[in-house]
């Protein structure tokens, strides 16, 4: 992601999850802090996509149904994530490449720990200026230019204390990192990361119709009138999930288990839900401890 801009793919998760907010898997999935961090023009299409109400014309259809997407698929990926978190609470939690995240302040099983959010700076500042409504205790925003500084340097100028358990949020970054860059950040977490650590990787398994899907919703979004989330932000890598086992367990993670966000899905969503997209082809959330 150029670093001086900020992520677009951020907002368009931030909007799947405020269009499932208490919508979809009910009693399991909820994010009351998504809608606060969307600006007003992007509350619109969530707006339409929380009553059901399908544009007519070509350029709304498809941000209706980008939104309508990424709100299915934020479902199973979240719960999974979060499900992890409280699994094995930790004094401190870093969110890598956090976008617009709202765990710091959502999650009370997070009150207790220190949050620490990483990202380029640019994306930070824009989820400042957007957090301000927020009530509870904000994260400790930490910018890092990952091609110039070290992850570890920019975490203890901000107070990360390393000989202390840390559980690693790695969601939605893996598939836009070079396969050299995904491993260099697992080098460097298992570097800072105590025993009784746990890193949780959302990841992108190898798909040839995924790919092929991607390829597909980004034609549909060329020929609308809607800026491209992805168009700065391509995928630059994918695992199966042995090539992630592999990594993680170099470095010396016990994987404890790798769910596909299908397998994640049943029993969460309605039984109509089309799980043939592509993230939901190829998605995975992985959880490993140190």
């Amino acid at each position: 992601m150029p670093e001086q801009r900020a992520s677009q793919t951020a907002v368009l998760v931030c909007q799947g999850r405020a269009a499932a907010h208490q919508r979809l898997a009910a009693g399991r999935f909820a994010d009351p802090t998504a809608l606060a961090l969307l600006r007003d023009e992007e509350r619109a299409t969530v707006e339409q996509v929380r009553a059901g109400h399908r544009p007519a014309d070509w350029n709304g259809r498809v941000g209706y149904e980008m939104v309508a997407r990424c709100a299915e698929m934020m479902v199973p990926r979240t719960v999974a994530i979060d499900e992890a978190l409280r699994e094995r609470r930790t004094p401190q939690v870093v969110i890598l490449g956090a976008g617009l995240d709202g765990r710091a302040w959502r999650m009370p099983e997070l009150a207790d720990s220190d949050v620490y959010e990483v990202d380029q700076s640019a994306s930070q500042q824009d989820k400042r200026d957007r957090a301000g409504a927020l009530e509870g205790k904000p994260p400790t925003f930490v910018p890092v230019d990952f091609g110039r500084d070290r992850l570890g340097d920019a975490l203890a100028a901000s107070g990360f204390r390393g000989a202390e358990p840390t559980t690693w949020v790695w969601e939605g970054v893996v598939p836009y990192l070079t396969r050299d860059q995904a491993a260099g950040t697992v080098q460097q977490v298992a570097s800072l990361s105590a025993a009784g650590s746990r890193l949780i990787v959302n990841y992108q398994a190898r798909s040839a119709s995924a790919r092929f899907g991607r390829f597909v919703v980004q034609t549909m979004v060329k020929f609308s009138d809607r800026p491209n989330p992805w168009a700065a932000e391509p995928w630059r890598s994918a695992w199966t999930p042995k090539q992630m086992a592999r990594l993680l367990e170099r470095h010396g993670f016990t994987m404890i288990r790798d769910d596909h966000l299908r397998a994640l899905a049943a029993g969460m969503l309605n039984a109509n839900t089309d799980t043939n997209t592509t993230s939901f082809r190829s998605g995975r959330v992985a959880v490993a401890d140190i």
